[in-house]
């Protein structure tokens, strides 16, 4: 008995490749056990991490959307082979712990990063510490950024932060629009200690925390860390891996 399960999003093309796919499979005997496909765009597949967050499933996305970088190219020919033979990379997601005005807490998981952006016509002014060390004491901007090595090429890579590997340990920290001081152009940190992300005027400033795509309004204080008791297994084509595709993003930065 196979005992794989696939989740496929609710639009045509994912709908197409789940039958195309149900009626392959059915011939074939798996030994891979606790193998969830997933139909769908990077969007969709951190969601669906996010509703397995406890599971020791192993997850194969297939992309049906728009760039699915955490997800493999459909190949209707090569599918069979590309699942028996897919590479595993496990991942840790960042939590985000937010106190807002009102002083209730609120938690929530980021895969890729954690956003924190201004509510207002005015930039945000915030402070930054890492661990007890203090990284930034003002800084005035539209917001800043905290990603993983896997969200490093997403939303962090368009506000010009660095493209870190996966197993560097490291997490980025990188501004949007820095107004003052203008040429602070963030920092890389060990994931092991906590940052603390402070909003320097509340009422005049009002800021919200992203955590990939969870907000939470006119945030006072945002602790991000990485929850390393929480792994992500994910699948990837032999040729195609996460690490592979980070290289690929790193090149293409420095030639561009």
């Amino acid at each position: 008995m196979n005992k794989f399960h696939i989740i496929s999003d609710k639009n045509k093309k994912s709908l197409k490749i789940k039958n195309l796919l149900i009626k392959k499979i059915n011939n074939y005997k798996f030994k891979k056990n606790n193998l969830t496909i997933v139909i769908g765009g990077d969007g969709f597949m951190l969601e669906t991490l996010k509703k397995n967050k406890n599971s020791k499933k192993q997850f194969y996305g297939i992309n049906s959307g728009n760039y699915g970088f955490l997800m493999n190219k459909f190949s209707s020919k090569n599918i069979i082979k590309n699942l028996s033979k897919a590479n595993m990379i496990s991942i840790s997601p960042l939590e985000m712990i937010v106190k807002n005005k009102n002083n209730q807490t609120k938690k929530s998981l980021a895969i890729n990063e954690v956003s924190v952006l201004r509510q207002s016509r005015q930039a945000a002014s915030i402070s930054i510490k890492h661990g007890t060390k203090k990284i930034i004491k003002k800084l005035v901007s539209d917001g800043v950024l905290v990603s993983t090595p896997a969200g490093s090429t997403a939303y962090n890579l368009s506000v010009h932060g660095p493209i870190l590997s996966l197993n560097s340990k490291k997490l980025s920290i990188a501004p949007i629009s820095p107004f003052r001081p203008r040429r602070w152009k963030g920092k890389i940190v060990n994931d092991k200690s906590k940052i603390t992300i402070t909003n320097l005027n509340p009422i005049k400033r009002p800021i919200s925390a992203v955590a990939d795509n969870l907000e939470v309004r006119n945030a006072k204080t945002i602790i991000v860390k990485t929850n390393n008791k929480i792994k992500f297994n994910l699948l990837y084509d032999k040729n195609r891996s996460l690490q592979k595709k980070i290289k690929i993003e790193q090149l293409r930065k420095e030639t561009s």
